[in-house]
């Protein structure tokens, strides 16, 4: 009898121990379960904070920065160690090199002037490529050595060059480091007349220099009566070669394939093209899109003394049966083609980037954002 209360006992022992490790095990089975589940909620929570930050990190044209205005820029911050150290990417990009082919008289000397105002508190180098005899197209040894000095000359970025040199396509030379062009252009006619009197009367930013053509009086009226070589149509060929760039048909004069080979240029290679009649625009544009060399420039522009840096002396307006004779040539016609093709694509970008607000244009804010970020 004793023997069966003893067995019995013990059965109930082990039963009891059983279950208790039961119990045990499916407790520490739950906190398992709980504590991925706990992770899982971290990791959730995580994701959700760093999708927010992305949201609201400062992007390029992102909400939040200053309204940028043609007519004035007082209310941009200015402050040379946030240009130094903030970029509209996120980074500072000290590699960045911007290449001006500047086609003369665009009112590109005040341009310029605006680039060497803003270069010491802004912190970048301007460096003027001066070429022999004013040509515009470079020999290929010197093409590969311009090249090379813009892309590895590293104590001189990050950098604005200008001078009066045919667009170069710097990819074909090997270099993956590629410049940002920009130019502005002129109504061809108006060029045309503004550079007939230059080179006879000079203009107000170095008004005693002796021009190639001083003494010579004749007006451009005179001149296009009489059929002279001075104001042959031919000299309007000179914005399109110089975006069409170093190849021989560039510089024939009437040359359709350089005509779309310009046009596409345009488009491939150039981040904007201005027009010298909306010049006040154009700096804006620069300002918003390439904040780190143009900050400033509107103020500049608007409050300094570089909106009108050179005005071409003695210039008389031509007659309404001269404008006729020339507009009646092939190469007014393809010149002004190309002239309306840039204008056209100056509006377009300009009506991206800027609104109409209480009559002024104010920078639009940023559009995109980012979202469905992967892996998780």
């Amino acid at each position: 009898m004793i023997q069966m209360k003893l067995f019995s006992w013990r059965m109930q022992n082990r039963q009891c121990g059983v279950i208790a490790a039961i119990v045990t095990c499916g407790a520490l089975l739950m906190c398992v379960h709980l504590l991925g589940e706990l992770r899982k909620l971290g990791s959730a929570v995580a994701r959700l904070q760093d999708e927010n930050r992305l949201k609201s990190r400062s992007f390029p044209l992102k909400t939040g920065l200053h309204p940028r205005r043609l007519s004035a820029a007082s209310d941009q911050p200015n402050k040379a160690k946030e240009i130094v150290q903030v970029e509209t990417t996120g980074h500072a990009d000290e590699d960045m090199v911007v290449i001006y082919n500047r086609v003369p008289k665009t009112g590109s000397t005040s341009f310029a002037g605006i680039a060497y105002d803003l270069c010491k508190k802004n912190h970048f180098n301007v460096l003027h490529v001066n070429t022999s005899k004013n040509a515009h197209v470079m020999s290929m040894s010197d093409q590969m050595k311009f090249v090379r000095n813009v892309t590895e000359w590293s104590e001189k970025k990050p950098a604005i060059y200008h001078g009066h040199t045919a667009f170069l396509d710097f990819s074909r030379f090997g270099v993956t480091k590629l410049p940002i062009y920009i130019n502005l252009i002129r109504d061809p006619l108006e060029r045309l007349v503004s550079y007939y009197y230059f080179v006879r009367y000079g203009d107000d930013f170095r008004p005693f220099l002796r021009r190639r053509k001083a003494g010579n009086t004749e007006t451009l009226d005179e001149c296009v009566e009489k059929g002279g070589s001075d104001c042959d149509p031919v000299h309007l060929w000179l914005q399109i070669p110089f975006f069409c760039g170093q190849d021989s048909m560039c510089w024939e004069p009437g040359n359709r394939w350089a005509l779309e080979m310009a046009k596409e240029n345009i488009l491939r290679h150039y981040l904007v093209v201005g027009v010298t009649e909306e010049l006040r625009d154009f700096v804006a544009l620069l300002e918003a899109v390439l904040p780190r060399f143009f900050r400033g420039a509107v103020k500049l522009f608007e409050e300094g003394t570089k909106s009108h840096l050179r005005r071409t002396s003695n210039k008389v307006p031509p007659k309404p049966e001269t404008l006729a004779k020339i507009k009646d040539s092939k190469i007014w016609k393809m010149e002004n083609e190309f002239y309306q093709f840039v204008r056209k694509q100056f509006h377009f970008i300009k009506s991206q980037t800027f609104e109409l607000v209480n009559g002024h244009y104010v920078e639009k804010s940023n559009r995109f954002h980012y979202e469905k970020i992967r892996p998780r």
